[in-house]
């Protein structure tokens, strides 16, 4: 998923320009050879937790208003709530650790293309202006998994037109992906993959600010052992 979709879908992004640069957003799929998987979307703000329980405390900063904790409660529970209408997606959770700041939702996919219509149609509901174009896809016969990656070529000038206190808030953010299989992988095309030593995961990391600026690109095509 682009990590704008990402951050409507777990509807807690908001919070982040209140806080700090220390964010992480991890993307993690689980393949199984059938072509169905797992999902875990995660942010990640705990290397900011002091910051984020003194902002807690107030009703807005920078312009910001501050959501209450039940506020971040209620938009988790729509948000499983619209993924659970989603078609081939089941096994919808989430999780929200307010001591270390940190939520997640995860959920099943009968096929890897459903998350594709995920985000889409979030896109569509939120009225947003895409940072990037990615899709997935899985070829059960030839076992390659696919995961396409396109810029939006506005997408830094939309970056640009934040203030310069937004603007930093994303200098140390990273964003890690991480796919794992049932099955051996044999090559990645992605020169920045690294697989596990087990050779059944490869995971990705990369700046946000390098993502925003078209310096990375997450694109990579998976070719597991037949």
């Amino acid at each position: 998923m682009n990590l704008k979709q990402f951050y409507k879908l777990v509807l807690f992004a908001f919070l982040i320009p209140l806080f700090s640069s220390c964010f992480e957003v991890i993307e993690e799929i689980s393949m199984r050879n059938d072509g169905t998987g797992d999902v875990v979307l995660t942010i990640n703000l705990s290397q900011s937790r002091t910051k984020v329980a003194s902002v807690m405390l107030l009703d807005s900063v920078q312009g910001y208003k501050v959501p209450s904790k039940q506020k971040i409660q209620q938009e988790l529970s729509e948000a499983v709530a619209y993924l659970k209408k989603s078609e081939g997606i089941s096994n919808v959770k989430s999780s929200s650790d307010f001591n270390n700041y940190i939520a997640t939702i995860s959920f099943t996919f009968k096929d890897v293309s459903n998350i594709n219509n995920i985000t889409k149609n979030i896109l569509a509901r939120q009225k947003i202006k895409a940072t990037n174009t990615s899709s997935y896809s899985f070829n059960k016969i030839g076992k390659t998994f696919i995961r396409k990656y396109q810029p939006v070529a506005t997408a830094k000038a939309e970056f640009n037109k934040l203030k310069t206190k937004d603007k930093a808030v994303f200098n140390g953010a990273t964003y890690t992906s991480i796919y794992r299989f049932e099955s051996p992988v044999t090559s990645t095309s992605n020169p920045a993959s690294n697989v596990s030593k087990s050779k059944k995961a490869v995971m990705l990391k990369s700046s946000i600010m390098d993502l925003i600026n078209g310096k990375t690109n997450v694109s990579n095509q998976i070719q597991l052992s037949k």
